[in-house]
Formats: C-alpha cells, sequence, structure tokens
C-alpha cells in the first residue's frame, strides 16, 4: 500500500486539571481509510500534558509501525491539533518554560528524527475534531 498522505487527529483531555487524564488518536490516510485509532488512560495529569501524550502517542506508533507503513521520505503527516497552546508550541512559535512541558518537546524533537517525510502541524477548530475527542472520553469513561 502506498501511502501520499497522513491524517492525524489527536486530543488530550483531563477531567479536573489536573485529573483522570487520556489520550485519543485517529490515524487516516489521504483517502480516509482509518490505520489506527488510540484511545488510553494515561493516570491523572493536567489538560495540557493530555494533548502532549497523545502527540507523542502518535509519533510513537509511526516511529514503531513506519516499515510496515512503508513510510517514505515523500510522505506528508499532517496532525491535526484543536490546542492553541500547543501548535503554537510545537512549531516554535510559543516559547515554553515549564520544564515538564520541555520534556515533551525534546521527546516529540527526537521521534519527529526518526519519522520519514514532512510532519505538519495544523490548528483545526475542536468541532472538527470529534473522533479523537471521543476515544479521550471513552478512555475515561471505561473508567466508571
Amino acid at each position: 500500500m502506498m501511502i501520499n498522505r497522513l491524517m492525524i487527529n489527536i486530543d488530550g483531555g483531563s477531567r479536573g486539571n489536573p485529573g483522570p487524564a487520556a489520550v485519543g488518536v485517529v490515524i487516516k490516510t489521504e483517502n480516509n481509510q482509518l490505520i489506527e485509532s488510540i484511545s488510553k488512560f494515561i493516570g491523572i495529569t493536567t489538560n495540557n500534558e493530555a494533548e502532549y501524550q497523545a502527540l507523542i502517542a502518535a509519533l510513537e506508533y509511526l516511529s514503531q509501525y513506519k516499515e510496515k507503513l512503508n513510510l517514505t521520505e515523500n510522505i506528508l503527516i499532517d496532525f491535526y491539533i484543536d490546542s492553541k497552546l500547543i501548535v503554537n508550541q510545537v512549531n516554535g512559535f510559543f516559547k515554553v518554560k515549564n520544564s515538564r512541558i520541555r520534556n515533551f518537546i525534546y521527546k516529540i524533537r527526537e521521534l519527529e528524527i526518526g519519522i520519514p517525510g514532512k510532519i505538519v502541524y495544523q490548528l483545526i477548530p475542536r468541532e472538527k475534531n470529534s473522533q479523537a475527542d471521543l476515544l479521550v472520553n471513552q478512555a475515561l469513561d471505561n473508567l466508571s
């Protein structure tokens, strides 16, 4: 299967800030074919940290399955994120002062190096991120 483009929606959320948190990731091809969805509880953390952990979970998946997915230097990997803060921080527009968040950024940069292709982080409205959001809520609902 030759993939030219991946479209990845990510979301993280916590109930309480900090509180029980989860990540949701939806990975699709340019033809809207679902490759993977990830929905998992990540413990007690803040909303922002959950968003970062969702991005890291997606990058780890790509890193782990790059051969199976046949990723090449020509692939475009679009990340769709509904957090303006996260998009601006990973794109380098906002300074990162918090050391925990800085460690997430280091981890992201480390993972990016091992993934072929061009990675783009884009801001989308929350209502365009409903699938990833649903996965976050499913993971949190399964706790009760």
